[in-house]
């Protein structure tokens, strides 16, 4: 048995001190550490990676707090499209979703597509027929009606404007709404799971990189496993996650110095802001971010363990 680990994120973007109460700080990093543990908890009992970056996305896409799940932000019309993609680095096999509504986890969807389908990724009402047919749970509209949620659409249609993630139009605050969940389990397998909401006010059938296999997740057992938070546009034309896994297999760089060069000489200068999550066969975790801030967390069997917000410097 090797070392494990489990890092998450909860969207990145220009998330200031100065802009959060201590009651709203207080409230990201208690839902960070709940979505950390519960994935840490699989690891430790002997769980898989595939397993555990599976509940941890669970919890934080029933937090409203978070674009994914319950938190989702609402369409220019109104309606709510979600998005996942679920990996796993040791077969190589992924699943993923867009463009679906009522259904409770979008990220479980992905994962049933991925074990019990021979195809990879659903979208819209073939999508929700599948997970009725796998008999996934699914809710109200009233479950993902949220009232900040709706009156960031409101704001947002008055000024015309596609708004990234929980943006306060306000304040020009801009975050970028996805959750995500990376591990190595005590195998040295590494898996990757990666939801979202999408944009408030964006255009019905718009899709970024959460449910796009290389852009915003990958996971292969030959270097690490990443899930992306960002302007998706920009991850899926960098194929950021993938881009990560080349330079560690081709170029023989750490995941550290893989994800440093991806996030600040790749997505920087083509206006890709955001961040990524990632772990490696060898259980080293990074969290890596161009942003004012990413809603992050880790947790590793020699003990270390972090749930963050701000820039700080580098786990």
């Amino acid at each position: 048995m090797g070392a494990f680990a489990i890092a998450i994120h909860g969207g990145a973007g220009t998330i200031l001190q100065s802009l959060m109460t201590a009651e709203q700080e207080k409230a990201y990093l208690k839902a960070l550490q709940e979505a950390v543990d519960t994935g840490y908890d699989i690891l430790k009992a002997g769980g898989s990676a595939v397993d555990a970056v599976t509940a941890a996305t669970v919890s934080l896409e029933n937090c409203e707090l978070f674009n994914a799940g319950r938190g989702s932000v609402f369409t220019a019309n109104g309606q709510h499209e979600m998005d996942a993609s679920i990996m796993d680095g040791k077969s190589l096999e992924a699943g993923a979703v867009t463009g679906i509504s009522q259904v409770k986890n979008p990220v479980l969807l992905a994962k049933e597509i991925m074990i019990n389908s021979p195809h990879l990724l659903f979208f819209g009402e073939g999508a929700m027929s599948f997970a009725r047919e796998r008999g996934l749970e699914f809710e109200t509209e009233e479950y993902f009606y949220s009232e900040y949620r709706y009156q960031q659409l409101k704001a947002a249609q008055q000024s015309d404007e596609v708004v990234l993630d929980h943006s306060s139009i306000e304040n020009g605050a801009k975050k970028f709404g996805t959750v995500g969940a990376v591990a190595c389990d005590q195998y040295g397998n590494v898996a990757a799971a990666t939801s979202t909401g999408g944009m408030t006010n964006k255009p019905p059938g718009r899709v970024g990189d959460s449910p796009i296999i290389g852009a915003g997740t990958y996971a292969n057992n030959q270097t690490c496993a990443i899930s992306c938070t960002g302007h998706g546009e920009l991850f899926i034309r960098s194929v950021a996650a993938f881009h990560v896994h080349a330079q560690m297999l081709y170029q023989n760089r750490s995941l550290a110095t893989a994800m440093e060069d991806v996030v600040l000489n790749k997505l920087l200068p083509i206006g890709g802001e955001g961040g990524m999550i990632g772990v490696d066969a060898q259980a080293n975790v990074s969290l890596q971010f161009n942003s004012e801030g990413m809603y992050r967390g880790m947790k590793h069997s020699d003990g270390r363990q972090t749930c963050e917000v701000y820039k700080t410097s580098e786990v």
